[in-house]
C-alpha cells in the first residue's frame, strides 16, 4: 500500500505539479483511502521522501555496531548507505531532484531531512570523542562536513541525470573528508634525556636507546 501510495502520488505530481495536486487526490488514485494515507505518511511532502525513515535507522544500527573502527572512516562508511538508497532507483531518485528544485517547500521539507542525517553522525562521533579536548566541536564539525561531501556528490550525479558514475563520484567526495579529518594517530613517544655538558655522543646515544626501550638508566 505504501509503494502505491507513493507512485499514484508522483504520477500525479509530475501531470499536474505538486502544489496542484490533493491528498484527496492521491489517495484516489491509489485507490486507498484518507485514513491509510496517514497512517504511512504524516502530510504529502513526505510521500516525496518515503524512504529516508528506513535509510535513517539503517544508518543508525551501522554506527552502533561500531566499538573499535577509525570514527571519520565509520561516517564516511555510514554517508555510503544514503547514496545506495538513491541508486537502488535512480529514475525515482531523479524525479524527486527535479521535483524539489521546482517546490521550495519541498527543498524546506529536504533540509530537515538531511539535518536529520548529521545530527546522528554528530552524535556518534561525540561519543567517540568523548574525553578528548574540543571533541564535541569536532564532532559536529566533521558531521557536517561529511554530509556536505556527500552532498556535492549525489547533486553531481542527479544533475547528470543518473548516468554519471555515483559511486566514483562519492570516493572523491569521502578520500577528501578523510584526509582533512582523518586520525593523527596516537601521540609520538617522547625521549627526555638529560646528560652532562660535554658528556661523549656515544653515550648521549646509548641513553636514548636505553630510555626508548624503558630501561632503567645505567
Amino acid at each position: 500500500m505504501r509503494e502505491a501510495i507513493v507512485e499514484a502520488a508522483f504520477q500525479l505530481f509530475l501531470a499536474r505539479g505538486f502544489e496542484q495536486t490533493t491528498i484527496d487526490d492521491i489517495v484516489a488514485r491509489a485507490g486507498v483511502g484518507r485514513r491509510s494515507f496517514f497512517r504511512h505518511f504524516p502530510s504529502k511532502e513526505a510521500v516525496v521522501f518515503p524512504d529516508h525513515d528506513r535509510c535513517l535507522a539503517d544508518m543508525t544500527r551501522f554506527l552502533a555496531a561500531d566499538d573499535d573502527g577509525h570514527p571519520v572512516e565509520r561516517v564516511c562508511e555510514a554517508a555510503r548507505l544514503v547514496l545506495r538508497m538513491y541508486a537502488e532507483n535512480p529514475e525515482f531518485s531523479v524525479q524527486r531532484y527535479r521535483l524539489t528544485r521546482k517546490v521550495p517547500g519541498l527543498r524546506t521539507h529536504e533540509l530537515a531531512v538531511v539535518w536529520r542525517y548529521e545530527r546522528t553522525l554528530a552524535q556518534y562521533l561525540r561519543t567517540r570523542f568523548a574525553g578528548r579536548p574540543g571533541g564535541s566541536l569536532r564532532a559536529d564539525v566533521i558531521a557536517a562536513a561529511v554530509v556536505a561531501a556527500h552532498n556535492n556528490a549525489l547533486r553531481s550525479w542527479l544533475r547528470s541525470g543518473g548516468d554519471d558514475d555515483a559511486t566514483a563520484a562519492m570516493d572523491e567526495a569521502m578520500a577528501y573528508v578523510r584526509e582533512s579529518f582523518g586520525d593523527p594517530g596516537p601521540p609520538a613517544d617522547v625521549v627526555v634525556v638529560v646528560a652532562r655538558r660535554g658528556a661523549p655522543m656515544w653515550r648521549v646515544v646509548q641513553e636514548v636507546e636505553a630510555a626508548a626501550r624503558g630501561d632503567s638508566p645505567t
